[in-house]
C-alpha cells in the first residue's frame, strides 16, 4: 500500500506540473455550460442572424432539462473522449520512449502497483472533471429550464461515469501495448467509431459496455425495464478487470523495451 501511494503521489504530481488538473476540468465545464445556454438562446439567435422573413415564424423544439442533460452526453462521447485520449494516451508508451520508466523500473516495484497508480489517478482526474462538467450544466438547467430530479441526475451521472473509467481503462491497456501514436489510433477506433458501427448494427443485442452512455437516460425515464442498463454496467465492471489484468501483464511484459 505505502508503494502504491508512493507511485500515485508521483502520478499526481506529474498531472499537476503538466496542467491536466487546470485544463481538463475547464473544457468539461465549459461544455457543460454551453450545452443548456446555447440551446436556451438559439432560437432567439436563429430569429435574429437567420436571415428568414418577418412573417415567418422560426418553431424550436421545446427540451426539458432531462433533454439537455442527456444531450450533453453527445458532447462529451467525442470531445471528452478525444481529450481523454490525447492526454493519457502516453501515460505509459511515452515513458517508455523517453526513457523515463528507466528510473522506474530500476527499483523494486511491482508492475501492478505501478499500473493501479496511474489507472487511479487518471480516473480521478477524470472523473472530477466529468462530475464538474455535469454539476454546471445542472445549475444552468435548473436556472433556464427545470430542476432534475435528484436521485435520477445523480445515477445517470454515475452510469455514464462507468463508461469514462472503461474509456480510461483502454486508454491505459492499449498504452501498455502499443506505441503512442498507435494508442491514439486504436483508442479512437474503438471509443468512438465503434460505437456509432454498434448504434447501426447494435439492434441485435442489447447488452454491451459501448451501450451504456446511452442506457444512462435510462433513468429519467419511469416504469420502464432497466435489465439492460444492469447487465451492460455488470459486463463493463468485468471488461475493466480484465483489461487492468492485461495492463499489469503487458506492463511487465514489455519493460524491456524501455529506452535507456
Amino acid at each position: 500500500m505505502r508503494e502504491l501511494g508512493v507511485l500515485m503521489k508521483k502520478e499526481l504530481r506529474e498531472h499537476i506540473r503538466n496542467y491536466k488538473v487546470l485544463w481538463i476540468p475547464i473544457v468539461f465545464i465549459i461544455f457543460g455550460i454551453l450545452q443548456p445556454v446555447s440551446n436556451h438562446f438559439l432560437p432567439e439567435i436563429m430569429q435574429s442572424v437567420g436571415n428568414m422573413p418577418d412573417d415567418v415564424e422560426f418553431v424550436w423544439p421545446e427540451l426539458s432539462g432531462e433533454d439537455i442533460f442527456y444531450s450533453l452526453v453527445g458532447q462529451y462521447q467525442i470531445v471528452g473522449i478525444l481529450v481523454i485520449i490525447l492526454a493519457f494516451m502516453g501515460s505509459i508508451a511515452g515513458e517508455r520512449k523517453n526513457g523515463t520508466a528507466t528510473l522506474i523500473y530500476i527499483r523494486p516495484m511491482s508492475f501492478r502497483n505501478y499500473f493501479l497508480s496511474k489507472w487511479l489517478v487518471v480516473n480521478g482526474v477524470v472523473l472530477s472533471s466529468v462530475w464538474l462538467g455535469f454539476f454546471a450544466a445542472w445549475y444552468y438547467i435548473a436556472i433556464l429550464y427545470n430542476n432534475l430530479n435528484t436521485k435520477d441526475a445523480i445515477a445517470f451521472i454515475c452510469t455514464y461515469s462507468l463508461w469514462i473509467v472503461f474509456v480510461v481503462t483502454i486508454v491505459l491497456a492499449l498504452s501498455t501495448m502499443l506505441p503512442t501514436g498507435g494508442v491514439a489510433a486504436t483508442a479512437i477506433l474503438i471509443t468512438i467509431v465503434y460505437p456509432v458501427i454498434e448504434s447501426i448494427i447494435g439492434a441485435y443485442w442489447t447488452v454491451s459496455p459501448w451501450k451504456l452512455s446511452s442506457y444512462a437516460n435510462d433513468w429519467f425515464i419511469h416504469d420502464i425495464d432497466r435489465m439492460n442498463l444492469y447487465k451492460s454496467a455488470v459486463l463493463t465492471v468485468i471488461a475493466i478487470v480484465f483489461l487492468i489484468i492485461v495492463g499489469i501483464s503487458m506492463s511487465r511484459r514489455n519493460a524491456s523495451k524501455t529506452t535507456i
